[in-house]
């Protein structure tokens, strides 16, 4: 019923959002009398901070036209590769007219970048994707909204999402001979399981995972997220918080966890954070600061946009994740297409190279939750194990922002380079540096390193850092943190 009378007062609100985007707009314009009022810029400024807070968020587009390669501007083709009831993996093709450059597209790895499913699209991994495709061929998984998707398609589990990621990655297998994964926050756990399941088929399993901000095992450094997951019954996320989609949407009657809930929940973490930015932002448009003011927009934009999750898939993810740990305690067990229940075993990874970063000041995962895959993946040559702490960054600084590109990234490169098969470097497939090679050599007593800010943020990170063993975490605190082309050019 909850979801009902919201969906009722968003479509009452909806027009008085409207028209005050027109009134502030009115306000605004020096062309028309309005504007030469007093107070017209606070008027006008008010009435579009009314109309942010009222509307109805869509899902955002990923809107990469180029990316710089070495100087040269290389076109970006969006395309959707696979398409599954409740996931499309998308695929970022890029077209360069310029023969070194697309000799040099043609040669770089492989990546599949797994979305999470929790609250927001994966657009939310707009940079992540913008920066690796410079060195990248880049796939993401693109999860749908459960309320769009109608109960036909019947339900969606977390065995599901296993499925999901084992499946692409053996469609990127089969196209290339072989890929990276990346996982970022949620997805790093099915992430692993799908892996793992792979590996204890004897299937090839990817070149190397990267595994950045995820509860692997999330009794490490509880945050508040870990906590309300733990301080509540699987019946009390049952009755409180999970409701039927509304008979207006495709996926009527579908039990979901409807993404305003979600949003409610994400503002209640940090609300005088979001009050003061919101603050700022009306200071902005009275000041004529547009940079400023643009940049709230974008990022509201993003975080205010979240989907429905569908209520089995997440009623699961709390159980095995936050409650019963099932991964860390070796007793999940996975049921594949076939019916076939299989037990998650990460023991059994041999060949896949693990790289897991975490922030320092991350508030939603928390210190030594991502590295605990370390432990997990006793086969794993030591040899091909790293841990990164990024000093300074909260959870999205990992994968988005400055300390994303300038920090972390070169890291991730110069590890992924390290794990692409020699083959292709006779098509002048960048080398992994020496150092970077020592470094992963210094592992073999340390199963997890971390470099420090100065180290990482140094151009050449990966041939300059020293590995030096885990520290203990420092003390905690919060922290916030289609295309056209010419048809004539060739794709990579």
């Amino acid at each position: 019923m909850l979801y009902q009378i919201y969906e009722t007062q968003r479509s009452i609100m909806e027009p008085f959002a409207d028209l005050a985007e027109v009134a502030a707009k009115l306000y605004a314009n020096p062309a028309l009398p309005l504007s030469q009022l007093p107070m017209a810029q606070r008027i006008s400024a008010a009435y579009d901070l009314m109309h942010r807070l009222g509307k109805d968020y869509e899902k955002p587009v990923f809107g990469i036209h180029k990316v710089d390669v070495d100087g040269i501007d290389v076109a970006i083709h969006e395309r959707i590769e696979i398409d599954k009831p409740f996931c499309e993996l998308r695929r970022f093709k890029r077209f360069s007219d310029d023969t070194d450059t697309l000799v040099k597209l043609k040669s770089q790895p492989v990546v599949l970048i797994v979305a999470p499913l929790s609250g927001h699209y994966a657009t939310l991994l707009r940079d992540t994707v913008r920066t690796m495709l410079k060195d990248h061929k880049v796939y993401i998984t693109d999860w749908k909204n459960a309320r769009l998707v109608p109960l036909s398609e019947g339900e969606f589990h977390l065995d599901d999402y296993v499925n999901y990621v084992q499946d692409f990655i053996r469609y990127l297998q089969k196209t290339y001979g072989n890929c990276h994964v990346m996982s970022v926050c949620q997805p790093t756990v099915p992430v692993l399981a799908a892996v793992s399941l792979m590996a204890s088929r004897g299937e090839t399993t990817p070149l190397s995972m990267t595994m950045m901000g995820g509860p692997i095992d999330a009794r490490k450094s509880p945050t508040a997220v870990n906590n309300l997951a733990t301080q509540r019954s699987h019946s009390w996320f049952e009755n409180n918080v999970i409701y039927r989609v509304p008979e207006s949407f495709p996926g009527a009657g579908r039990r979901v966890y409807p993404g305003f809930l979600q949003h409610t929940g994400f503002v209640a973490m940090n609300p005088d954070r979001h009050a003061t930015s919101h603050y700022d932002y009306f200071k902005d448009l009275i000041k004529g600061d547009n940079s400023s003011a643009e940049s709230h927009r974008k990022f509201y934009d993003e975080y205010n946009a979240v989907l429905d999750m569908d209520a089995d898939y997440y009623l699961e993810t709390i159980d095995t994740v936050f409650q019963d740990f099932k991964l860390v305690n070796g007793t999940w067990d996975v049921k594949n297409p076939k019916g076939k229940v299989e037990r998650v075993r990460p023991q059994d990874i041999t060949t896949t190279a693990l790289l897991t970063v975490e922030g320092e000041l991350d508030d939603i995962s928390g210190s030594g939750q991502t590295a605990a895959a370390h432990g997990l993946c006793t086969s794993i040559p030591k040899t091909h194990q790293m841990h990164y702490e990024a000093e300074g960054a909260g959870h999205y600084g990992i994968f988005s922002g400055r300390r994303w590109r300038e920090m972390v990234y070169p890291l991730v490169k110069a590890f992924i380079v390290a794990h692409q098969p020699k083959a292709n470097d006779k098509n002048d497939a960048p080398k992994a540096p020496r150092v970077a090679r020592r470094k992963q050599e210094a592992l073999a007593d340390a199963p997890a390193v971390t470099l420090s800010t100065a180290q990482a943020a140094a151009p050449a990170p990966a041939a300059t850092a020293v590995a030096t063993r885990a520290r203990k975490p420092s003390a905690r605190t919060k922290a916030s943190s289609s295309m056209k082309t010419a048809p004539a050019k060739p794709a990579a």
